[in-house]
């Protein structure tokens, strides 16, 4: 389980924003009550998972710059697509000694076919679950994520043969995602570039 607590460039979690927002949302399971140590990290994990998704904006559902990537970076502008927001709740679980990796699909952008785009979200691992996938994009009418082990409700599902669930857990974003974010200023600039891995290509990015 090392390799997903780590910290690095992206998954910067030891920044003090992000240190001190991970506390903030432990805290509030400090209080003496009936809880064991295993349901005390439930809550943590479910609590951190509910605020990156309610509390920063999708920048393409807002419409909202800039384009962020690194986790403290996210923090700091409230905003990110949902590879950022994926980037943010990862560290602030890491924060919290809780085990966090990522997870991808490729999806329709428009739901009607081509053209696709890869959608990350995140797994979290759970004593006596085991790893645990949950997507912190951003609901809305249409799409109802919800953190309830061991049943997974992620944002989206597969409708089309060129869209697919990837089963790998990573412990860092894949580096074509990183990039993407790192290139592009604003939401709109992203919209048009979207980082997309075509089905025969992804045993190559160790998504298969």
């Amino acid at each position: 389980m090392e390799e997903y607590l780590k910290v690095s460039e992206v998954i910067d979690w030891q920044h003090p924003e992000i240190m001190e927002r991970a506390k903030q949302i432990a805290s509030e399971f400090e209080t003496p009550m009936a809880i064991t140590p295993q349901g005390k990290l439930f809550r943590i994990a479910q609590a951190c998972f509910e605020w990156v998704r309610d509390e920063i904006f999708h920048s393409f559902d807002y419409q909202m710059n800039p384009v962020t990537c690194r986790a403290s970076d996210v923090l700091q502008h409230k905003t990110g697509y949902c590879f950022a927001k994926s980037h943010l709740l990862a560290a602030l679980l890491r924060a919290n000694q809780i085990p966090a990796g990522f997870c991808y699909q490729r999806l329709s952008i428009d739901d009607k076919g081509a053209p696709y785009s890869l959608h990350g979200f995140n797994a979290i691992y759970l004593p006596e679950v085991g790893w645990y996938r949950v997507d912190a994009r951003g609901n809305k009418e249409g799409v109802n994520a919800q953190f309830s082990p061991p049943q997974e409700q992620l944002a989206f599902k597969i409708q089309f043969p060129e869209e697919a669930d990837f089963p790998v857990i990573l412990a860092e974003p894949l580096w074509i995602v990183v990039e993407a974010l790192q290139s592009q200023n604003t939401w709109d600039e992203m919209l048009r570039n979207l980082p997309d891995i075509p089905l025969e290509s992804a045993k190559g990015y160790g998504l298969v």
